[in-house]
């Protein structure tokens, strides 16, 4: 349509079946250290995503959130319809998580966190909990997410009295952070996005 406006990195324009103009669509992954923002830039000047792979030819961005504290696994690309759809609640990705928190929860707080639990005005649940590791000062718990609430983990353990010591994102959807080192990044393999493409019904 004459006049109409294209949203960069969300729109594809084609002719004849054909994409034209933009750049090359591009997928990273990235282990992202604890104090490295999950956005492209930061007018304070911290550290962010974007500069933790010079390597990549686009303009990327990133596929949801992973706070400050938190480290892990960070998807960029410059897919639009990709992202979008990853993010979306209607197409329930899977979230996994490794997480350490203070002291050792007692069965009812799992039960709570898979059952499904308020916290203030809205209600959080893991499809799956898990404890992987116990001390007596500390424990670790793997955990399953279908939603990417901002800091939803950690609102969730403090409401049931614990403190949050490390929070990792090890998967998203079939994308597994694997052997990563921190702080490194890496183009996806081709079976890599198709998987990711797949679990949200993209060709």
């Amino acid at each position: 349509m004459v006049g109409q406006l294209v949203r960069p990195g969300q729109d594809r324009v084609a002719i004849d079946g054909r994409e034209v103009g933009g750049a090359p669509l591009e997928y990273w992954m990235l282990n992202k250290p604890v104090g490295v923002l999950t956005t492209v830039r930061d007018d304070r000047g911290r550290a962010t995503v974007l500069q933790q792979i010079p390597d990549a030819g686009g303009r990327l961005f990133p596929v949801g959130r992973l706070d400050l504290d938190s480290r892990g696994l960070v998807l960029m690309t410059n897919d639009g319809e990709l992202a979008v759809r990853l993010m979306h609640p209607r197409y329930h990705v899977e979230k996994e998580y490794r997480v350490t928190i203070a002291g050792a929860p007692a069965e009812r707080a799992l039960q709570r966190l898979r059952q499904g639990m308020q916290v203030g005005e809205e209600r959080f649940g893991a499809a799956a909990v898990e404890v992987l590791a116990a001390s007596p000062t500390q424990t670790r718990i793997g955990m399953v997410l279908r939603e990417g609430r901002k800091r939803e983990v950690r609102r969730m353990w403090r409401a049931l009295g614990h403190r949050v010591l490390d929070l990792e994102r090890v998967r998203i959807g079939p994308l597994r952070l694997g052997a990563l080192p921190l702080g490194a990044g890496r183009a996806l393999a081709r079976d890599e996005i198709r998987a990711l493409r797949e679990a949200v019904g993209l060709p």
